[in-house]
């Protein structure tokens, strides 16, 4: 009888596109919502496919044999089709959406006529990307020094964050020549994991970014002020997620002194979080950063169970710098939900793989 895990790994094969005209061959399906105005739309982006494709990638080792190859399989698939979605002059930088032409806001019916919603590479992406291929160390330097041309305060300097940001030369979510500078500190968590995971040596940004990191935790502004701190991630549990990630492979020294806080926040927000999914995400954070958690049935989960979950947000209105309308563009009414059934059945496998080795020999 095959185990919980193994189960969990069947599910997300299964759910990779085998090709057709909405998801090419080796993408997993994913759709666009906001319930408010009653949108709902699939989406062709690499975003889901390849953030499955680095959490498989890194629970690999806790499989066995047979799901091991089906890892491979997976991976390989999604990585073939990173070329659709990569700079469109060729660079190794990635898109969220297809580039060769431009496919934002894919298979609607508006969004994707005006080019204001057209985004530029960003550094997301390109982090998940470069994680889950072999990238040479040309290569590697150059994306350092790409990301270099646009941190905070090389060509433009941040206005939408607090003010004693304003100055941290960390870097922004997005490539793009005239794109303004922005932080989210699960993007940034993202990149630096990518950074420490190929041991490139640290610069003025990498530890402007471990600092905006740690103040935001220090602060407890990403619980105060989830939006403010991450656009594309605006939920306590995906930060703490995020940046438990980065600590908890690496334990960088700038972050090591909000290790306990952030540990004790989440135990706390632990205990009266509801949402099955989001437990799922605190209770595997707490995991990684050394603190032991009561059982998570995950095997009993459906499908069911992922609604109302959403791992990633488009801000409508996040690329306005006029304070005005920044102050709306925290209002749900402006934000697009993006989900895909197949990461969150990862997000279980996750779990299951990060439970298991915990348990003392001879437990069930």
């Amino acid at each position: 009888m095959k185990s919980t895990l193994e189960k969990f790994i069947d599910r997300i094969e299964a759910l990779q596109s085998t090709g057709n005209a909405l998801f090419s061959k080796g993408i997993f399906p994913a759709q666009r919502s906001n319930s408010i105005i009653g949108y709902r739309r699939p989406d062709t982006t690499m975003f889901f496919s390849a953030i499955t494709a680095f959490t498989l990638q890194s629970i690999r080792k806790y499989c066995n044999a047979e799901s091991q190859a089906q890892i491979d399989s997976i991976i390989a698939l999604v990585t073939a089709n990173y070329p659709d979605f990569q700079n469109k002059d060729g660079l190794k930088t990635y898109n969220f959406w297809k580039t060769k032409p431009s496919r934002h806001f894919p298979n609607g019916r508006w969004f994707h006529r005006f080019e204001h919603f057209r985004i530029p590479d960003d550094i997301d992406d390109t982090a998940f990307a470069y994680l889950t291929t072999n990238p040479s160390e040309e290569e590697l330097f150059w994306l350092k020094e790409k990301l270099a041309l646009h941190a905070n305060g090389t060509k433009l300097w941040i206005k939408n964050t607090y003010s004693e940001y304003r100055l941290l030369r960390a870097y922004s979510t997005w490539f793009g020549k005239n794109m303004y500078v922005e932080f989210d500190v699960s993007v940034l968590s993202n990149m630096l994991y990518c950074i420490q995971h190929y041991n490139l040596p640290l610069n003025v940004h990498d530890e402007a970014s471990f600092e905006y990191i740690r103040s935001v935790i220090e602060t407890r502004r990403y619980i105060t002020a989830p939006f403010r701190c991450a656009h594309q991630y605006p939920r306590t549990p995906l930060i703490i997620y995020h940046v438990s990630r980065l600590i908890a492979a690496f334990k960088p020294a700038a972050l090591l002194p909000v290790w306990e806080q952030l540990a004790n926040d989440t135990e706390n927000l632990l205990k009266t979080t509801r949402h099955r999914m989001d437990r799922v995400l605190l209770a595997t954070s707490l995991m990684r950063l050394g603190r032991a958690t009561e059982r998570i049935p995950v095997e009993d989960f459906s499908k069911e169970d992922f609604n109302g979950f959403y791992f990633f947000i488009a801000g409508l209105l996040t690329a306005y710098e006029n304070p005005v309308l920044y102050r709306l563009s925290v209002n749900p009414l402006v934000h697009m939900h993006w989900t895909c059934e197949a990461h969150c059945w990862t997000l279980l496998a996750e779990y299951e793989a990060l439970w298991n080795p915990q348990q003392p020999r001879g437990a069930l």
